[in-house]
């Protein structure tokens, strides 16, 4: 076996793992496709026919890579939130963005707070920069603001990581309280505030834009309402100064022309974005029906997916899971305990959801068997 004697030690440490066993490993296993795909948090109703028709025209331009600093899509964003184009960056989906915030904050052995059971691709981001990771538990299903500050103060981190509204159990906090956050951050710390899912969201969850703050870095994404997952296009919004230290390490022909371009018809179309809004708020409703119709506890969510409380533990609600995949609809669910009694579906299309209905009691009654 080869010894690879170039790697650093900090490579050789690394776990062989991913964040994601995404759906399409998942078939290559199965050895057959899903008949509905309700566990990886896209939008099934698609982006705006308009995003739809710029990107097919700019097909014939993509021997031209994309424009390296952005310029049109950050002058757009930043029309849209009424900021400066300094103050937005752009980048490949939220997942890129916040591995860059991790490459300017935290050098390796320095402590980055998280909630124990969020998102997973930060927490790569983290150890594949050699941070050290302090997680603290979920509290009532939400994550506990307090908890972070206090964690964050103790071990003298450099970032610390909440979303709201929250993946995976759908929870989010009011504007007030992540405010309240903000004003009491400490002063060495770097704040990633990451709204993936913030265009679902209740109006009074999402903080107005304030880009004063050298301390708050703001995320967001085309990957989900905007159905652009596949094109990968976030952005983060914060004070131009931090922004621009993006340039110092960002990859520059990281954006591909055509999602460029895609983005920036979808953010010109709200009509079709308030759409799409409202039928995931009717898929949200649809699910919960099902989720109680089956005995189990639909938890509120403010994202496009619904958590669902299976009512026992982890392993149950495993075999839940497991049986769910096992008739060919893909969903997934929190990864720790005590979140790891529920599961996690997506809002899909009417008829996505119609053979979710069609499963989901066949794979209780097999996971209680």
């Amino acid at each position: 076996m080869p010894t690879y004697p170039f790697l650093t030690d900090l490579v050789r440490a690394l776990p062989a793992t991913v964040p994601f066993v995404g759906p399409e490993a998942l078939q290559r296993m199965r050895g057959r496709p899903f008949r509905a795909r309700l566990g990886a948090n896209e939008s099934v109703f698609g982006p705006s026919p308009k995003s739809i028709a710029a990107m097919e025209a700019a097909a014939a331009s993509a021997f031209m890579y994309g424009d390296p600093e952005n310029f049109e899509l950050r002058a757009a964003i930043a029309k849209h939130h009424g900021v400066s184009i300094e103050n937005v960056a752009v980048g490949e989906g939220i997942d890129g963005l916040l591995g860059l915030a991790v490459k300017v904050a935290v050098a390796p052995g320095e402590v980055v707070v998280t909630s124990d059971g969020a998102y997973p691709t930060f927490n790569y981001h983290v150890a594949v920069g050699g941070g050290r990771l302090v997680k603290v538990p979920f509290r009532d299903d939400k994550e506990d603001l307090g908890a972070v500050l206090d964690a964050g103060r103790a071990e003298n981190a450099k970032i610390l990581y909440v979303s709201n509204p929250n993946n995976p159990m759908g929870s989010w906090w009011s504007a007030s309280e992540i405010e309240g956050m903000i004003s009491a951050l400490p002063p060495t710390v770097l704040f990633c505030l990451d709204e993936a899912y913030c265009d679902t969201a209740p109006p009074a969850a999402v903080p107005d834009i304030d880009i004063s703050n050298p301390r708050v870095l703001r995320f967001r994404t085309f990957s989900k309402a905007y159905g652009l997952a596949g094109a990968r296009v976030g952005y983060a919004l914060g004070e131009a100064g931090l922004i621009s230290i993006f340039d110092k390490i960002r990859n520059h022909y990281g954006m591909s022309r055509s999602g460029q371009i895609g983005a920036l018809a979808a953010l010109a179309d709200q009509d079709y974005l308030a759409e799409t809004v409202g039928r995931i708020a009717a898929g949200r409703d649809r699910l919960a029906q099902i989720a109680r119709e089956n005995g189990l506890a639909p938890l509120p969510s403010a994202t496009n997916f619904v958590t669902m409380d299976c009512g026992r533990d982890g392993t149950y609600a495993t075999r839940v899971l497991d049986e769910i995949i096992a008739r060919d609809v893909f969903v997934r669910m929190p990864g720790v305990a005590p979140l790891n009694r529920c599961i996690r579906v997506t809002v899909g299309t009417p008829d996505d959801l119609d053979v979710f209905a069609e499963v989901l009691p066949e794979a209780l009654r097999a996971a209680q068997g």
